[in-house]
Formats: C-alpha cells, structure tokens, sequence
C-alpha cells in the first residue's frame, strides 16, 4: 500500500536542475537506500517526501494520517533538558497512549456492554502494538545502553558533541517508530557495534524507511529497493547493493561508450563483493553450524563451552602473517606505547611493528583512542611512555579538517602552485583536468575557489591532492566520511595501486574489508588487538564469542576442586608444541581449501582422480580434526595452569 506518491515532480536550483519531472512511490514495509553522487539530488528527495522542500511542479500525494519523522543532519534540542529528557520528550504521544489504554481498560472493565470503549480500546492496541509499545522502558534502556549514551542520560543534551546528540535524536525517532522513518547518513557518528544494534532494529522492529548512505554493507542488509539519483532522473533497483551493482552493471552496457569508466568501477566493486565476501559468507555459514551444534552441546554439557571459546579465539587471531616479513622495510616500531588522555587509558604497553606496503586500519569503539595512535605514528603527539621509532620516509596525511586545503585557491592553483596544468601521479604526467575527471570533477570546476565547495567536493580534493604527492605512507583519518559511493570506489582504486603502506582509522566495515590487510582493534581500557582477519568476520566471531559467554552465565557450572598438586606451566616439550600447532593447522586448512578447490574443477580433479582426492581431501581433514582437539587440550591446560 502506497505511503507516499511523487509525480512528475521538478525541482531547480537556479540554474541547476535538480529533478525532472520524476515519479517516486513507497509503500509500506519498504526500506529504500537513496544513492548517487553528491549534489545530485538525493537530500533535495528525502526533503521533499517529507514535505520539508518546496517543489517547482508535479504533485505530492500523502496517505490520510501518515507520520513522517526525518533525522536532521543537526538536531536541535531545548536548553535545558537531559539526554534522557530529550528521548522521552520524543514519546510523548506514545506515553499518552499507553495511559489512556489504561484509563479504558479500567472503563471496559466496569461497563463491557460500552461499544464506543471498546472501539477506541481495540484502536489504541493497534497503535501500541504497531509501535511496540508495551515494553517501551526495557527498549529505552537497551537504546542508551547501545548507542553509548547511558553514562550521559542525566547531562544536559546541548552540552554533548554534535555526534552525540544526533545519536540522541536517532535513539527518539527509532523509538518513536514513525509510518515513515527517513535518514539521511544515519551511520555517520555510529561506530560498528552501534551500526549492528541499528541493523538489528531496523529489521526487527520493520520500519517502512527511506534512507541515504555511503554505507554498502549497512545498504546491503537493510535495503529492499535502491533508488539512483543521476542526471535529474531517477531510477529504481530492486534488492540490496550487490543487487544494485549487478543491474547497474547490465544497464551500463548497454549504454555510450562516455560510462565506460564507471562501468570499469562497479564491475571492480561487483567482483570483489561476488569474490571476497561470497566466500567468506560461505566460511561464516560453516563455522556458524559448527557453533550451533556445539551450542546445543553445552546445554547438555557445560563443559564444553571452553572448547567453543578457545575453538573461536584461535579463528579471531588468525594465525596468517605475511611472508618475508624481514625482509620489508620497517616504518614504525612501537615498543611498550602507553598513552593516557587525562585519567583515561587510551594505549597500554602495545607493540607493534608497522612495515613497507602494509595496509593497516585502526578500528573500534568512539572515543577509544583510534585518532591518538594516528597522532602518535605521526609524532604530533608523544607517548606517555614506551618509544616509537621512526624509519626514514616521507608521510602523506590525510585528516577530517582538511588542513591541506586553501580556501582562497582554486583547483588549478592547488595542483598547479608553481604554473602550468600538470599533475605527476606516481611518475605519469596527466593534465590536470583529466586526472581530476577520474575523481568526478567537471572541467567547469577548474576556476572554483576551494572555499565555495561543499564538504564532500573538498574531501575529493583532498585525496585528489594526497595521491599527487610523492609519500611512501599514507595516513587516512576517516577517509570517507562525507563521500558519496562512486567517489569511495574512487579512492579504494587509487590506494589498491599505491606502492607504499596504508594505515586508516575508519568505521565503514566494507572499506576496512576491501583495503585492509592487517587490523589494530581498540577493545577498550587500553588494549589494542591485532589480527590479519577481514573485519566483518572478526565482528562475526566476536558476536558469537558474546553469545558463548552468555549461555555459559546462564548454565553457571562449578568449577570441580582440585586437591591434587600441579606445576605452574606447560612442560618444555608441551610449550613447543603449542607454539608450532598454530601453523600446521594453518598448512593442512591451506591444503584442505586446495582439494576443496579440486573438486569443483573438473579439470583438476579429471586429472588426479576425483576418488583420490577425496580421499586425500577426507584423510586430511581426520588430521585437521586431530591437531585442533590437542591444540584446545594443551590450550585449555595451560590456561587452568595459569589460571
């Protein structure tokens, strides 16, 4: 059923067409992800659903009755109220609700026979229960507690970041659960766990939604419908992302010969999504049943769950390391880094090394210190304690301020200081507007003063600017905050080619798994992690880590008393052969994915005998399977040793 019809709408800025004469329906139950490049429109159409924007011509057809609830880019609150005020303030309607269901149930319970109470009684728990009203509370807490804003419910919500009180207002409208939610960047200012509690609440909560974001995998998840603003037009593909790349991809080819760059693009970002995350959908899946049964083991068998944990933390770590590591070129060296801000503990006593074309990105929680260790790599900040040493190279920074730029200057004078209208780009000499086409500048832009673009055309700049420059290390703060996704597989092309090493801070879960190879994960109270896992899969197996420790609170077994006495550590012999499982494990799974391979090859497998390599296939897995239950025996005991 149709919420909202837009027809034949137009809409110009100026001179600049915006929207022409386009058509636009949602119905209920949709959740439409909005992209396109910034400054096509995309904004302008969410503000016109939601009948903030005048039109120039066409027609807006609401349903009788509809809310329509937008989330600003910047929120305004009352002076004078809490945080939680703030979100309570935002039910309010909701609250009354629940209190004249109250008042009637009393009423109907005194006079039965009252048709009209009754009535308005069967209404009002339609609404509660299209809102989810019942266990309003419980949700509020979960809320605050999600979006880390609990340890802020009694502050003044003005005296917050303006990333905090976004979240503030986020958290009111998710709660308020309007006919039509619409959001306009929603993960900006979220770090991945509050990305996933959104996800989760989107989907089962089933909010009818309109939303734009640069988010592919947030798009992926949570879109039905995505709808391309370009060119003034509209044009609507069913699904998520992948679905959207698959369609554009097929519509491209048969279009002029000027989209074959683009083309070139999402054919790049179809094959990595199909390659890379395809598969390790698939691992999840099979790591995911083996958990589940072992889950419904140790609820019948508590003891188990240890051997889920260690089964688990060793996937988390991730014993792949990169060959030759000696032979590359170190960059930085931190030995025992720790650094406090204030009383807090960002970095404690972390050591690492950070070598020649290595792409690293620092994740985790806001405010956990992501931004310090870049200030830190950088030496615009010094260790409270522990050293970091330095090699001998040329650094190319790239922050949110965008202090590189002048806004008095224009895109000529910022790639051309000294004259002329060339740009070298790793030892190429391009014209300067042919290589800023790439980064989807117009040749109109050429003459604009830096100081008349908008947030996200300064931001491409900037990384235009950043690969002009001859570094050996990029260091990217946030790098695709305020892009939109064509300009994102811009950028993820020009650092896939860059010959030096790449370490980034950033929160986009589907940049962090394309670029990244190595990641430093800020767990919090000072302890950095490494691992050389995708990120989406390390979340994944911390998600399930989570579950693991709530079922083993939930079956609370006794730890047995032990009366005879034990040594303190592994024997010498036991302690070498928990430092070498690690790789064996690691060099039958590679042989394991081989045969794997094989036998979906006819070819391979024609040639050795699809009967000896199964075979083979099934022997080494036996192996596998044997070494994993010594490495979780010696594990486990050294622990209970330690312990």
């Amino acid at each position: 059923m149709a919420l909202i019809d837009l027809k034949n709408i137009k809409k110009n800025y100026e001179a600049q067409k915006i929207l022409c004469g386009v058509d636009f329906t949602i119905d209920e139950g949709e959740r439409v992800a909005i992209v396109g490049k910034n400054g096509a429109g995309k904004s302008t159409l969410m503000k016109i659903v939601a009948g903030l924007e005048e039109f120039d011509e066409g027609e807006r057809i609401v349903r009788q009755g509809l809310s329509i609830r937008m989330l600003p880019q910047v929120p305004h609150f009352e002076p004078n109220i809490t945080v939680k005020e703030a979100i309570l303030q935002q039910l309010t309607e909701i609250n009354e609700a629940k209190k004249r269901y109250e008042e009637l149930s009393l009423q109907v319970a005194k006079h039965p026979e009252e048709e009209t109470l009754l009535q308005e009684l069967n209404k009002i728990s339609n609404y509660l229960d299209y809102h989810n009203a019942w266990n309003m509370d419980e949700k509020l807490e979960r809320v605050l507690v999600e979006f880390n804003l609990k340890e802020y419910e009694d502050r003044l919500v003005t005296t917050l970041s303006g990333g905090e009180q976004r979240r503030v207002a986020l958290a009111g409208l998710l709660l308020q659960k309007p006919d039509l939610l619409l959001l306009d960047e929603p993960t900006n200012h979220l770090d991945v766990h509050m990305v996933s509690f959104l996800e989760e609440m989107i989907l089962k909560e089933r909010y009818t939604m309109l939303f734009v974001s640069h988010d592919r995998y947030f798009i992926d998840r949570i879109a039905t419908r995505v709808v391309e603003v370009e060119d003034c037009q509209l044009r609507s593909f069913k699904g998520g992302y992948n679905d959207y790349l698959r369609q554009k991809e097929e519509l491209l080819k048969n279009m002029q010969k000027q989209h074959e760059n683009l083309l070139r693009l999402l054919k790049q970002e179809e094959e990595w999504l199909n390659r890379g995350v395809k598969a390790r959908v698939k691992r999840n899946e099979g790591r995911k049943k083996r958990v589940m049964e072992l889950r419904e083991q140790a609820k019948k068998n508590p003891s188990i769950i240890k051997k889920i944990q260690i089964q688990l933390e060793r996937e988390k770590k991730h014993f792949n390391r990169e060959d030759g590591l000696s032979k590359k070129k170190v960059m930085f060296e931190l030995e025992n880094v720790t650094k406090y801000a204030g009383d807090k503990l960002l970095i404690k006593e972390l050591t690492t090394r950070i070598l020649q074309k290595d792409t690293i990105a620092i994740v985790g929680k806001n405010g956990a210190g992501k931004s310090t260790l870049l200030k830190l790599l950088l030496g615009e900040i010094e260790p409270d304690s522990g050293v970091i040493k330095r090699g001998d190279f040329s650094i190319g920074y790239f922050d949110q301020n965008r202090s590189m730029l002048d806004d008095e200057k224009n895109l000529i004078e910022t790639f051309c200081p000294n004259g002329g209208d060339r740009v070298e780009v790793w030892g190429r000499s391009m014209h300067v507007y042919g290589y800023l086409k790439n980064f989807l500048f117009p040749k109109e832009f050429l003459d604009k003063k830096i100081g008349n673009l908008s947030g996200g055309e300064k931001n491409r700049v900037a990384l235009a600017l950043l690969f002009t420059k001859k570094v050996d290390c990029l260091i990217l703060d946030e790098p695709t905050n305020d892009l939109d996704i064509p300009t994102i597989n811009i950028l993820e092309e020009n650092l896939q080619k860059f010959p030096g090493s790449v370490i980034f801070v950033s929160h986009d879960r589907y940049f962090v798994d394309k670029i990244a190879k190595k990641l430093l994960i800020f767990k919090g109270d000072g302890i950095v992690e490494e691992s050389y896992q995708s990120y989406s899969e390390y979340l994944e197996i911390e998600k399930e880590l989570g579950e693991i420790e709530k079922i083993a609170k939930e079956t609370k077994e006794p730890k047995p008393q032990r009366i005879r006495q034990r040594t303190k550590k592994l024997s010498y012999k036991e302690a070498r052969r928990l430092e070498e499982l690690p790789s064996l494990i690691e060099e039958l799974e590679t042989k394991i994915a081989q045969l794997g391979n094989c036998l979906s090859d006819p070819s391979c497998y024609e040639e050795k005998g699809i009967v000896a390599v199964s075979s083979e296939l099934a022997q080494l897995e036996e192996e596998h399977e044997k070494l994993m239950e010594e490495y979780i025996a010696l594990e486990e005991k050294r622990e209970e040793l330690e312990g």
